[in-house]
């Protein structure tokens, strides 16, 4: 039997079914969700939860005559399959296919490309202003989750929305996570107003009564209405949005699509700001999700009769790990230390501080402006809070990490999970820029660690530091070495050469030093001897080591998974200067100027001319392009 999926190419055809018939496409989506994601990997749970929103959303608008932004893309793969791109589906996430977040690129439906959340509210107003301005008739709706709430930017947008009384729609998708369980006042109020048995008594007998109500007494049954809208809006967040400018409409059940389009539907026939209410279940419809949400939020390819991985584990641990269980040893050791993250408590591991050491961290949503600035507070009173954010969300507090904590030379450490290329969540999501936008900035240390054993010496060195630290170390697996022995603290700015060579200097940065040193390796087999360098420190540099070193060999090439533009062979190339060395052949391996597509992390660096062979042809051409340079110049001269 054909699947209505099959004949849905565009938004258009969705319109064409029965409302009875959503139920049944809705079921065939998820179906056809779990189905790649269980192949591929990628985000589930959000997306499982949102598949009635998303068919409502396109059933009811005008799509893409009217604008539909969703706030990163977790909750977007049924927008996506329903949106022209159900062929290309199961290349999600993969090198050249599909991106697992909105691209304006991929598609005219993806509005707005969105991979941090906490943007669409915002990106909404300027449309809404923008259809004003023209003078178009479009709507434009903006899907956030409750997690979003958080985010300062999400009031700054609703805040404005409100003061300009224009004609936005924005739907609350309420499902209790951000990617973790929320967090935070908001939170608990969304919570305990819709669940207080006072709360669920009342709206039952409010219900209750107007059904008892006779029909022939209709101004008595609208003022029973108007009770009863009153009571949800002081038992629900209508108040807070109606302060903020809005008409709040809800909560609605996410998940019955009835009530979902004939809400939709007079919702958009208002002509101000609206907020509608939408209560979903995270992980609807697939057992293993809907009980653990959290681990299921974002999965690599998995049995789906099991929920099972269906790739076992490798022995060795994530740096993230190592980051936590480092962590938690020192925070015993010193009971100063303080874990702080940004709505990713599993993610960057300080989920596992606060199970171990209850009230020793704080998540404090998806709010990594007002993260820092907390540690920055903290610091003051001689805490040494260690800010554990990814490396591409700390983008988001950088005026607070220059004005709050440089500026005043406090002690907060970052630790900067994710830096480098990430793999399948591609460029709004990729770690590259950290060296640069931190070693501007005065007063501030940038380390590296070459594997995770060096992580933690790092972690120890940053908290025994006095002044901001910083140190990034990339997703994935160490590189397996062996973990004994005692945690010991670096010398601020000294660098490590592993390996002496009088041909060509190899210095990496962070997970560069082992590619490097195996190039090394290779080279030696082409009878290049090759000196390797594990930088450790962006800043400040090892001038010492790197002068030693340079004065007797005459090539260089740094190696970075980071852009080259102001990164740490740019550094580099500014203590070449300074020091006045030129009688050197340098060059840099790093990404290059343009914003890097989803992939592994292995193609991605092989892409980019960062990985272990790479590193040995960039050598082999330096060294053997020379000599040949060389030797085609005595032959000229001596004719």
């Amino acid at each position: 039997m054909a699947r209505l999926l099959d004949g849905i190419n565009d938004p258009s055809d969705l319109r064409k079914l029965g409302l009875g018939e959503l139920s049944i496409l809705a079921k065939e989506v998820r179906e056809e969700v779990l189905s790649v994601v269980s192949e591929v990997g990628g985000h589930l749970a959000s997306t499982l939860g949102a598949v009635e929103l998303t068919l409502a959303l396109h059933y009811v608008f005008d799509t893409p005559k009217d604008r539909i932004l969703w706030d990163t893309g977790h909750q977007a793969y049924a927008h996506k399959l329903i949106c022209g791109r159900r062929d290309k589906f199961p290349t999600i996430r993969q090198l050249g296919g599909l991106s697992g977040f909105l691209s304006r690129e991929e598609s005219k439906y993806d509005i707005f490309g969105a991979g941090h959340a906490g943007t669409s509210v915002s990106a909404a107003l300027g449309m809404v202003v923008a259809k004003a301005l023209q003078g178009s008739e479009h709507k434009v709706v903006a899907v956030i989750s409750d997690g979003c709430l958080s985010a300062g930017l999400t009031f700054e947008g609703l805040n404005q929305t409100g003061h300009l009384d224009k004609d936005l729609i924005v739907v609350l998708n309420d499902n209790e996570h951000f990617i973790d369980r929320r967090v935070g006042a908001l939170s608990s109020f969304l919570s305990e107003q819709l669940t207080t048995g006072f709360a669920v008594k009342m709206q039952r007998g409010i219900r209750d009564f107007l059904r008892a109500l006779p029909r022939v007494g209709e101004g008595l049954y609208h003022l029973g209405r108007r009770v009863k809208e009153s009571f949800i809006g002081f038992v629900t967040p209508g108040l807070l949005f109606e302060g903020l400018g809005f008409q709040y409409v809800g909560p609605v059940d996410g998940h019955n699509l009835e009530k979902l389009v004939h809400t939709l539907r007079n919702v958009k026939n208002i002509e101000r700001p609206t907020l509608v209410h939408v209560l979903t279940r995270k992980g609807k419809g697939y057992e293993w999700a809907e009980k653990d949400p959290v681990t299921y939020h974002s999965v690599a390819p998995f049995h789906v009769l099991t929920g099972k991985p269906k790739k076992e584990q490798q022995g060795i641990p994530s740096f993230t790990d190592v980051f936590a269980s480092t962590l938690i040893r020192l925070a015993k050791e010193n009971p100063k230390v303080i874990g702080i993250t940004a709505a990713m408590g599993s993610g960057t591991g300080i989920d596992k501080l606060s199970r171990e050491i209850p009230g020793r961290s704080y998540d404090v949503g998806i709010a990594e402006q007002h993260a820092v600035t907390f540690a920055a507070g903290l610091a003051t009173e001689g805490w040494i809070p260690v800010v554990a954010i990814y490396s591409t969300f700390l983008q988001r507090g950088y005026d607070q990490i220059l004005h709050d904590v440089c500026i005043q030379n406090l002690h907060v450490v970052f630790a900067l999970d994710r830096g480098g290329l990430v793999g399948a969540d591609g460029p709004t999501h990729h770690g590259v820029f950290d060296f640069a936008y931190l070693r501007s900035i005065p007063n501030m240390v940038i380390m590296a660690p070459k594997d995770e054993k060096e992580l933690q010496h790092m972690l120890k060195t940053a908290i025994e530091h006095n002044g901001p630290i910083a140190f990034r170390y990339p997703r994935g697996a160490g590189w397996g070495v062996k973990m004994e022995g005692e945690i010991g603290r670096l010398e601020i700015g000294k660098a490590e050469l592993l390996r002496p060579g009088k041909d060509i200097v190899l210095v990496g940065i962070g997970n560069t030093v082992v590619p490097a040193f195996k190039a090394a390796h290779d080279l030696s087999q082409l009878g290049i001897d090759a000196a390797v360098v594990n930088a450790r420190f962006v800043k400040p540099l090892d001038r010492e080591l790197l002068r030693d070193v340079l004065t007797q060999v005459p090539r260089l090439i740094t190696v970075e998974d980071h852009v080259l533009e102001g990164g740490f062979g740019s550094a580099v190339l500014e203590f070449l200067a300074e020091e006045g060395i030129t009688e050197i052949r340098v060059k840099r391996l790093g990404v290059p100027d343009r914003f890097i597509p989803h992939g592994t992390q292995e193609e991605l660096r092989k892409m980019c001319g960062i990985d272990k062979d790479a590193i040995t042809q960039a050598a082999l051409q330096m060294v053997r392009g020379e000599k040949k340079r060389k030797k085609e110049g005595w032959e000229r001269g001596s004719v």
